[in-house]
C-alpha cells in the first residue's frame, strides 16, 4: 500500500525538508508540494489524496482552518514551530503533530501511524460468528444464534430466550454490546426487545409472534426498520404497497 500524499509549508527550507523526508519513505507516494494552502485547495478539488503534511502558521489561511474547511479531509499530520496547537490539532482528528525542528525518525513515525490507520480502514469487517458464549454467573454457555428466539433487556441485564431450553439465560450486558455479535436476522423492535426474525411465526402491525407463541410488542420508533427488513422479503399485498 502506498499513501498518496501532498505537503504544504510556506517556508522554502521547511517545504524542501518535507519533500525530502516524504521521498525517503517507501510507502509514501508524494504527489505535490505546495508553498501555500490556497493552491493545495485547488489541487484537492480535482485530485484525491490519502495524507497531508501541512504547516499551521501560514499567511492568508492557516493549516488548521485549511483542514477544517475540507469537505472530506484525508489523514493529516500538522507541523509547527509552536507547541500550543496540539490540543486543537487532535480535535481535527490529526494523525500526528510534529514540533519543529523534527527529525526524520519523528516524520517516519507519523507516516507509519497514517499507514496503520489506512490499513485498518481497508481491513474487511469480521463476519458475526454463528455462535456466542454467554456468561451467566461463573459459566460461559455456548449458544448457536439460530437457537435464539428473542432477547429481552431489563435494567443492566439481558434475558436470552432459546428454543433449546425452557428458561432464559440471564447475563449482565447491554443491547449495544450483544448487537455487535449478532447476524442481520436480528432486529430491535422495541427498547426492550431484539428478535431473531428467522424464528418468527407471524408479524402484525404492533406485535410479532415467535415460534414458541410468545407475542412481542413492536414500538413506533422501530416499526420503520422492521418494514424496511420486510420490504425485500414479502410476496403479495396490494399494488400500492
Amino acid at each position: 500500500m502506498k499513501l498518496k500524499t501532498i505537503v504544504i509549508d510556506d517556508e522554502p527550507i521547511a517545504l524542501e525538508k518535507l519533500r525530502a523526508y516524504a521521498m525517503k519513505v517507501p510507502y509514501i507516494d508524494l504527489l505535490m508540494a505546495f508553498d501555500n494552502p490556497i493552491s493545495a485547495l485547488e489541487y484537492l478539488s480535482f485530485h484525491q489524496v490519502d495524507l497531508i503534511f501541512t504547516d499551521i502558521e501560514m499567511p492568508d489561511l492557516n493549516g488548521m482552518d485549511f483542514v477544517a474547511g475540507l469537505t472530506s479531509p484525508p489523514m493529516v499530520v500538522f507541523t509547527t514551530a509552536y507547541d500550543n496547537h496540539a490540543v486543537d490539532s487532535y480535535r481535527l482528528h490529526a494523525v500526528d503533530y510534529l514540533l519543529k525542528p523534527y527529525s526524520f525518525v519523528s516524520f517516519q513515525q507519523a507516516a507509519g501511524r497514517a499507514l496503520e490507520q489506512a490499513r485498518l480502514r481497508e481491513a474487511p469487517s469480521p463476519e458475526p460468528s454463528a455462535n456466542l458464549f454467554i456468561k451467566t454467573d461463573t459459566r460461559y454457555i455456548k449458544v448457536d444464534q439460530a437457537d435464539i428466539y428473542y432477547i429481552k433487556g431489563f435494567g443492566e441485564y439481558l434475558q436470552v430466550y432459546l428454543r433449546t431450553q425452557p428458561t432464559p439465560l440471564v447475563t449482565l450486558s447491554s443491547f449495544a454490546a450483544i448487537r455487535r455479535h449478532l447476524g442481520p436476522e436480528f432486529l430491535q423492535i422495541h427498547r426492550s426487545y431484539i428478535v431473531n426474525l428467522d424464528n418468527v411465526r407471524q408479524i402484525e402491525r404492533s406485535h410479532i409472534t415467535v415460534a414458541d407463541d410468545t407475542s412481542l410488542p413492536v414500538s413506533d420508533s422501530y416499526r420503520a426498520a422492521l418494514q424496511q427488513y420486510l420490504s425485500n422479503r414479502t410476496i403479495g399485498g396490494s399494488h400500492n404497497q
